[in-house]
């Protein structure tokens, strides 16, 4: 077989070439000799086709997940929703312990994590459905919420409107009040910057942070210095003359985001028994539950475990007596290896990983480039060993980048992926393998809102593309044809999978569910 190398383009949607769209107004030469003279396709990458719910943007764990299994798994977000429509979630084993700990130790319990419209990493409702538990198991005095605003995967200042509801909700439920606030900057880092993570840390366990009474003018006021939601500073509510309600010893707490990677750093902070990363006040006797099974092998109850995917794309090259290779910065390694791995941490036999160390920087949109060019390097090198069957590489920058909002800079990273695409293209053509190139959902492709002209930093559901380049498949194709490729969904994401092995030659398992779009492309 000939190798394959599976790029993934992170946040590269497809949509009309309007003012707002920075891959259109980016200067592509690569991209745009590739859509002139290969196959091509659209697939679809956001609600029902990757298992959410209908409308529901795309995120980067569902879609790697969603590639590297071949199927449309349920996830997270709508297995929570109808656990709680059909009672389950009210009488969820994790859910329940929290609540006879804090009756049995006479403490309280507190409800941590991510608000906003996004649902990549959490959901309003989940939040609600706590509330509501904790109202009827008579906590209603006993309930602190510790609010993350999101700015990233939402609009940038919308997390006042949310606290302002949040705060109706408690006063009509007569349950719990929040206690502290702050940006996921602070307490959603992955990417080793501890400092953040700490920050985090003491403002939930020791009050550490700036103090006012009320949070929706908290965050008026952050929006006054020109702060975002994702980067508000942490927050203690409380009056001047009360203590601060932060988590301590004998406590529960309940960490209701349902996204594995963005929650590890500060998880570990709380329930490793030997942690160095920094110094912290260690709790005793905390009962901490985490909604969904962040990192196997951490001592938490886990509210909903994950669903066993067997026989992915890695597994079967494995299986086979493939090898391959995984490459990614630090931002996306967990996408290219747990999750593309169906939510399996360990490599499988014949897997080498290559980590490039993300930079270390609050302002991506100063260094769009981020670790590109690191990438692109590393996966020459690793090409020429000449001892792979399979390559899966994701470049963050076009998702990373196009976070931050800033549209010039999202530009500019879209036309450092082409940089680096050509450096590969040329290599394949050079030395007759396969490359495919895709994406995992959209981002760059929507930087703001063409009515309002307000700025976008959350993922779009617009389709993604598909790229089969390889030197038989090389022909010019007509204008129509790019116009169709361009404009008609072919595909989904959990076709990517199957086509990678009808391409190598391999028997696609009976548990992926996605179809081979070699018929449609060639």
């Amino acid at each position: 077989m000939k190798p394959i190398i599976l790029i993934i383009f992170d946040g590269f949607g497809m949509a009309p070439a309007r003012e707002n769209n920075a891959i259109a107004k980016a200067k592509t030469p690569v991209l745009n000799e590739i859509q002139a003279n290969f196959p091509s396709t659209a697939l679809q990458a956001s609600g029902a086709a990757v298992g959410l719910p209908w409308g529901e943007a795309g995120n980067s764990e569902v879609g790697h997940l969603t590639i590297g299994s071949g199927r449309n798994i349920f996830q997270h977000l709508p297995r929570i929703i109808f656990a709680i429509r059909d009672g389950s979630f009210f009488k969820n084993p994790a859910f329940l312990g929290a609540v006879k700990h804090v009756k049995e130790k006479k403490s309280n319990l507190h409800l941590v994590g991510l608000i906003g419209s996004g649902s990549v990493h959490s959901y309003i409702d989940h939040l609600y459905a706590l509330l509501d538990l904790a109202q009827k198991e008579n906590l209603s005095q006993k309930t602190y919420l510790h609010l993350f605003t999101d700015g990233k995967d939402s609009p940038p200042h919308e997390a006042a409107k949310f606290v302002y509801n949040i705060r109706q909700r408690l006063e009509s439920l007569d349950v719990g009040e929040i206690s502290t606030i702050m940006g996921r900057f602070y307490a959603m880092d992955r990417d080793n910057n501890w400092d953040r993570t700490e920050a985090a840390y003491r403002l939930l366990t020791e009050g550490a942070g700036e103090v006012l009474e009320d949070p929706v003018a908290a965050l008026e006021k952050a929006y006054q210095e020109n702060s975002s939601d994702e980067r508000v500073k942490p927050v203690v509510i409380r009056r001047a003359d009360k203590a601060a309600n932060v988590i301590s010893d004998n406590d529960a707490v309940i960490f209701f985001n349902f996204r594995e990677d963005s929650e590890r750093q500060l998880t570990k902070a709380f329930v490793q028994p030997r942690f160095d990363k920094f110094p912290r006040r260690q709790l005793n006797n905390l009962y901490f539950v985490a909604m969904t099974e962040y990192e196997k092998g951490l001592p938490f109850e886990v509210a909903f475990p994950p669903i066993g995917v067997e026989n992915a794309l890695g597994e079967v090259f494995s299986n086979t007596q493939k090898k391959q290779v995984r490459i990614a910065e630090t931002e996306k390694y967990a996408h290219v290896t747990y999750f593309f791995n169906g939510g399996k941490e360990i490599a499988f036999p014949g897997e080498d990983r290559i980590l490039i160390p993300s930079i270390t920087t609050p302002h991506l949109e100063q260094q769009p480039a981020m670790a590109a060019y690191e990438i692109t390097d590393k996966l020459l090198d690793a090409l020429e060993k000449k001892i792979y069957d399979l390559a899966v590489v994701n470049y963050a920058n076009s998702d990373m980048v196009g976070h931050t909002g800033n549209f010039d800079a999202t530009v500019k990273a879209v036309e450092v992926l082409d940089r680096c695409l050509g450096m590969i293209y040329k290599w394949v053509l050079a030395n007759d393998v396969i490359l495919i190139l895709t994406s995992d959902h959209g981002n760059a492709e929507e930087k703001f809102d063409l009515l309002t002209g307000e700025t976008r930093t959350e993922h779009s559901t617009n389709p993604v593309p598909f790229y089969l380049i390889a030197k038989p498949y090389k022909r010019t194709k007509t204008s129509e044809e790019i116009i169709r490729s361009n404009i008609e969904i072919g595909g989904l994401l959990a076709d990517v999978a199957p086509t990678i092995l009808e391409l190598a030659g391999l028997a696609q398992p009976k548990e992926m569910t996605g179809k081979s779009l070699l018929k449609i492309l060639i």
